[in-house]
């Protein structure tokens, strides 16, 4: 309601400053219509006319649900995605993604491939007269290794889930640092103002210019 209230009635610019850890789509998030709501803003936004900038914020997380919710995709017009250096953004948390895409036996052949003790231990294997005792000797080994292996492999995970990476993919337009946002923005809103206002008067003079094509023409 607030947001409809801030483009229909008031034709406001909306900041969103987007520190959401998502949402599980579970029976607690359905009793809570935490569903219904996160598509009563999706639907706010499509129809936003005014300028729309989401910010993660320092130490913010923008995960799961919550990003699709504020994706700049839903009204790319107007809306645009700004996020911290020290922010981080992505469907699942690292944690999550290693589970997901580097589970234990990946993380336990890496070890066989990496770890010099592994791979004496897989040589004597191969002619020891009592490989039982030597392949308790590797489980307690990978035992040991585990908790570092899966450290590594989270601190990889987290480093596309940085302001860099989201960057590069396309999924934000910018990373900035939160001392000189302030500024950023304040620049930014005058500037998306004054392109609004010369595409509205380049369509009006011209019926046939579509939003893409003045938009283009202005930034040229």
């Amino acid at each position: 309601t607030a947001i409809r209230d801030f483009n229909v009635g008031e034709n406001l610019p909306l900041m969103i400053f987007a520190n959401w850890r998502g949402f599980s789509g579970g029976t607690r998030d359905m009793y809570g219509e935490v569903l219904k709501f996160g598509a009563q803003i999706v639907d706010a936004l499509v129809d936003y006319k005014q300028p729309v900038f989401i910010y993660i914020p320092p130490e913010g997380e923008l995960r799961g649900g919550s990003w699709v919710v504020v994706d700049p995709a839903i009204n790319p017009e107007v809306m645009e995605m700004y996020a911290d250096q020290d922010s981080r953004g992505g469907i699942l948390e690292p944690a999550g993604i290693v589970e997901v895409k580097f589970r234990s036996k990946q993380r336990v052949e890496l070890m066989h491939r990496l770890d010099e003790k592994l791979q004496q231990l897989d040589v004597q294997m191969k002619t020891s007269p009592a490989p039982e005792q030597l392949q308790q000797e590797i489980h307690r080994r990978e035992e040991m290794l585990q908790p570092l292996y899966t450290q590594v492999a989270c601190e990889f995970a987290d480093l596309h889930d940085r302001a860099g990476r989201m960057k590069a993919v396309g999924a934000i337009k910018e990373s900035l640092e939160w001392h000189s946002s302030r500024e950023f923005f304040y620049w930014r809103l005058r500037r998306s103002l004054l392109e609004k206002g010369l595409i509205r008067d380049l369509r009006a003079a011209d019926s046939a210019m579509s939003q893409p094509a003045a938009m283009a023409t202005v930034q040229a």
